[in-house]
């Protein structure tokens, strides 16, 4: 098969689409010939060297693609070859065949292409798993997401709409909020012209934000506390910011407040399984019926995935960049 190698770290250019021994499926795995795969912000950092994949998983970056089921490895229950599913993976989406946990298989939503269903696994278990499972978002409360235009934050607009809270978000500039508003967000914050915790106070009457979704790291630490409504949850799920901050704990105690830090790719299998689950009971039926939509800015030919790094290090997409196949 071909996938795209990293030989060297470095820029978009070191995206190699290159000639690789095929994966062979291991007790409980499936094989999967890749339809499509997405970007994410964590290939960005393989591809430079400063994010190895795990112990034992592929070393292609793609942490998540949809495809149809090729072959079944040993002890594999309640899938067929054929099957059209999307999956969340630890690596290898950009490739032509990933091997994958059958845990972290979920159906393509009715009338969704294999193409689209590729922008979903990743986006949901991230969102679905911190908003939901570890911060509790609950109806009538206020969600921060940082990055509203981005992958994750297209979806967590929609599914924290979905459960009935109330919805801010920072992006950059006029036109991605409007698309976020677009989506349901109901407070924009244009993060280069405005203060996000003196706007949230405004729109909240000094309330602030119940829960805060972060994707920026050090850079917000501080703020972040300071949005925080009383009783507020704080998940980081990104680095972009950078790695250390500093928090003022009696602001954290005062407000009875708590930080959670994230990622997915690492977690045990058993934690991927119980997170995809959740997901196609919760999230699923709301991408069945409609309510809740993936927002996919480009298609790029896999081999051209340089192409697409650069887009999203551009930072001018909508929503997820996606990879098809030859």
């Amino acid at each position: 098969m071909y996938a795209i190698t990293i030989p060297e770290p470095g820029g978009p250019e070191a995206l190699v689409w290159a000639e690789v021994p095929d994966p062979v499926p291991a007790e409980g795995e499936v094989l999967v010939e890749v339809v499509a795969s997405a970007v994410n912000r964590a290939d960005l950092l393989q591809r430079q060297g400063f994010y190895d994949p795990p112990p034992g998983a592929s070393p292609y970056p793609g942490l998540e693609c949809s495809g149809r089921i090729a072959a079944l490895g040993p002890g594999v229950l309640g899938w067929s070859v054929g099957d059209e599913v999307c999956a969340l993976l630890t690596g290898g989406g950009y490739a032509e065949k990933v091997a994958v946990p059958a845990g972290q298989l979920l159906p393509v939503p009715p009338g969704m292409d294999l193409v689209t269903a590729a922008s979903l696994p990743e986006v949901t278990s991230t969102v679905w798993s911190n908003v939901f499972m570890i911060a509790h978002l609950r109806p009538g409360e206020t969600l921060l997401v940082h990055g509203g235009a981005s992958g994750i934050g297209t979806m967590a607009i929609q599914l924290a709409k979905a459960v009935g809270a109330r919805v801010a978000v920072t992006a950059g500039g006029s036109e991605k909020l409007a698309r976020c508003a677009e989506l349901g967000a109901d407070i924009l914050i244009d993060y280069r012209e405005q203060d996000f915790v003196q706007e949230l106070r405004k729109a909240t009457d000094g309330a602030g934000a119940d829960v805060v979704l972060d994707i920026i790291g050090a850079k917000y630490l501080d703020r972040n506390v300071k949005a925080l409504a009383v009783n507020g949850r704080l998940a980081i799920i990104g680095m972009q910011g950078g790695v250390k901050g500093e928090v003022n704990l009696s602001a954290l105690m005062k407000k009875r407040a708590a930080i959670t830090a994230t990622t997915l790719r690492a977690r045990p299998l058993g934690e991927k399984a119980a997170i995809v689950a959740a997901v196609r009971e919760h999230v699923w039926p709301l991408i069945s019926t409609g309510r809740v939509r993936p927002v996919v800015d480009r298609v790029v030919p896999m081999p051209k995935a340089a192409e697409a790094h650069r887009a999203l290090e551009a930072g001018d997409h909508v929503g997820k960049i996606l990879l098809t196949t030859p």
